[in-house]
């Protein structure tokens, strides 16, 4: 028995009848029989695969909320990818699920984000006439732009839970559901943190009928959201919070809308950051010799502005402010 046998054998013994088994995956687009090896489990090597992507290490650089805040402490997609896929790996751990398959999702969740957090979708949208999603522009890196074209040939279970971490399609697995409403715990909490670092919150700030429920504190929050998903779900059999926590994670979340994700002073630049992009889509549609090359095949079969959209998505902030400087920006007459 090898390696990966022995795994999968252990699966079938300690996890919960209803979780995702490696071994009884529904496979990927297309076969890798001449790659396929003895040691990891097929969760354990999308983990892999998305982990040493190029999609994955630009996370580091892309905006959470604040347009290129100043400051160490602030999150990234990267880091915000970190705590989904820790608040994942706790629940699916304490519900018997299969951990693999939940930090598979997480961490290829947010690949498709745009330069500048949501600006960047919305820029994308009015570009391309139609709604740009960056769960869909996800499961497209994974699938077709990483690897030149080739993709990362994903399990199924973990392209559709990326896919269904937001948006009207709901993951097929306990575990991409799982990281479904880790996303939320995470990004609501992380927020009002950066927030009140940012000093557009007090503490004082936040609701009290909210916080009588989920705590004053981020961790008594996280903890109490956790925590009350692992109960319900074990009462319930499906992955769910009891009504009141949830409850006060919506009024949550609408309260960050309203004071954080909506406010001018964080959002003071997303005007600009949504012209920026604009900008740079024309002119690449415009002149598509200047797309860098690996991108000009693309455009036999996608078309120019399917292509285009793909590059400026893959962008990160400081790249993207270095390409509108270099192509917009007059630079100052040197004299020799």
């Amino acid at each position: 028995m090898t390696i990966r046998e022995e795994l999968e054998r252990l699966e079938h013994r300690r996890l919960h009848p209803k979780a995702a088994f490696a071994d009884e995956s529904k496979g990927r687009p297309y076969p890798e029989e001449d790659r396929e090896e003895d040691v990891r489990t097929c969760y354990q090597r999308d983990i892999d695969k998305i982990v040493h992507s190029k999609a994955f290490r630009r996370l580091m650089h892309k905006t959470q909320v604040f347009l290129c805040p100043e400051g160490d402490h602030y999150r990234t997609r990267m880091t915000h990818t970190l705590e989904v896929s820790r608040i994942a790996g706790t629940i699916t751990r304490a519900l018997g699920l299969n951990e693999d398959l939940a930090e598979a999702v997480a961490m290829g969740h947010d690949l498709g984000h745009t330069p500048f957090g949501h600006a960047g979708e919305v820029a994308l949208s009015n570009c391309l006439g139609q709604p740009f999603r960056h769960n869909e522009q996800s499961l497209r890196v994974v699938d077709y732009l990483e690897r030149d074209g080739e993709g990362l040939n994903l399990t199924f279970e973990t392209r559709m839970g990326i896919l269904g971490h937001t948006g009207e399609h709901i993951p097929e697995t306990l575990e991409g559901r799982v990281v479904r409403f880790s996303d939320q715990i995470a990004y609501v909490n992380h927020d009002i943190d950066d927030a009140i670092r940012a000093g557009i919150l007090t503490n004082s700030d936040l609701p009290q009928d909210i916080l009588d429920v989920l705590g004053s504190t981020h961790t008594q929050r996280i903890n109490t959201l956790v925590c009350d998903m692992i109960r319900t779900s074990t009462e319930a059999g499906e992955i769910m919070m009891s009504d009141g926590v949830y409850r006060a994670l919506q009024e949550l979340r609408s309260f960050m809308f309203e004071k954080v994700y909506r406010n001018p002073l964080a959002k003071g630049q997303e005007s600009k950051a949504k012209e920026m992009l604009e900008k740079l889509y024309r002119y690449y549609v415009n002149q598509p010799e200047a797309l860098p090359a690996d991108f000009h095949p693309q455009v036999s079969f996608d078309g120019i502005e399917r292509t285009v959209c793909d590059y400026i998505a893959c962008m990160t902030d400081k790249y993207a402010v270095d390409k509108y400087t270099e192509i917009f920006i007059p630079t100052g007459w040197h004299i020799r």
